[in-house]
C-alpha cells in the first residue's frame, strides 16, 4: 500500500471511531478515563486532524469491541450472509449503521433509538468540531440544542454547528425513532442545488427547520 493510501486510511478511521464510541453511548471524557488517551487527542483523531498510532488503535479497538479491519474499512471475510444485510443489533441504547466509507468530507450514518418505557430526562449534551445535518425518518426525537428544546417527527430536518452542545433522546410512545445523520468533521455541509435555493444566501448556523415542536 502506498504512503498516501496508508495516510488516507488512518485519517478515515476517525469518523469510524466516533461512530463506534457513539454506538456505546460513551463520552470522550469516559473513553479518556478508560484508556488513558487524552480527550483532546481523541477529538482530534475523530475529526481527522490527527492520525492514530497503532497503540491507540489497539486500545480503542479493545474498548469499543471492534476489529482493526472494521476500523480500516477492509472487507470482512466471506460469510453465509453478506454483512450489509445482517439485521441491526442494539447496543446499550441505540444502533448505528454507517452508510458511507468515510473517505474524507461528508459522511452519513443511520441511527435507531429503541422504544422507552420511562419518561426521558433532557438529553445529555456533547460538543465537538464539525457540522451536522439530521433528518428524522420515523418516530419522535427530542433534540436539545444549546438552550433550545425541539421535538422532531418524520420529515423534520435540523442542521447545526456541532460546537453547539447537543443531544437527542427518543420521546415516542412505545416505538423506536430512526434518523439519518450527515456529518462534516471539518465543517462540510450538504449544498442544495434546486432552483428554489438560488439566491437564499448562507444558512444560519444552529437552526432547526420545518416547523419543529417546542418541548414543554
Amino acid at each position: 500500500m502506498a504512503v498516501d493510501d496508508v495516510d488516507g486510511t488512518l485519517v478515515a478511521m476517525g469518523p469510524r471511531l466516533r461512530a463506534a464510541r457513539e454506538h456505546h453511548n460513551a463520552t470522550l471524557a469516559g473513553v479518556s478515563c478508560a484508556t488513558g488517551i487524552s480527550a483532546s487527542t481523541l477529538s482530534r483523531i475523530e475529526t481527522g486532524r490527527r492520525k492514530p498510532t497503532l497503540e491507540v488503535l489497539l486500545q480503542l479497538s479493545k474498548e469499543y469491541g471492534v476489529s482493526l479491519d472494521e476500523l480500516a474499512g477492509a472487507a470482512p471475510a466471506p460469510a453465509a450472509e453478506p454483512r450489509a444485510t445482517a439485521p441491526l443489533s442494539f447496543g446499550d441504547d441505540k444502533a448505528v449503521l454507517p452508510l458511507t466509507r468515510y473517505v474524507g468530507g461528508l459522511h452519513a450514518h443511520k441511527h435507531v433509538l429503541p422504544a422507552r418505557k420511562d419518561s426521558p430526562a433532557r438529553p445529555r449534551q456533547v460538543s465537538h468540531d464539525g457540522y451536522e445535518w439530521l433528518c428524522v425518518l420515523y418516530g419522535r426525537l427530542w433534540l436539545a440544542l444549546g438552550d433550545q428544546d425541539l421535538v422532531l417527527t418524520a420529515g423534520h430536518v435540523a442542521e447545526f454547528d456541532t460546537r453547539t452542545p447537543h443531544g437527542v433522546v427518543n420521546v415516542g410512545s412505545g416505538g423506536p425513532v430512526e434518523y439519518l445523520i450527515m456529518f462534516g468533521p471539518q465543517g462540510e455541509r450538504p449544498r442544495l442545488r434546486t432552483p428554489s435555493a438560488v439566491g437564499r444566501g448562507k444558512r444560519q448556523l444552529n437552526r432547526a427547520q420545518t416547523g419543529c415542536e417546542a418541548q414543554p
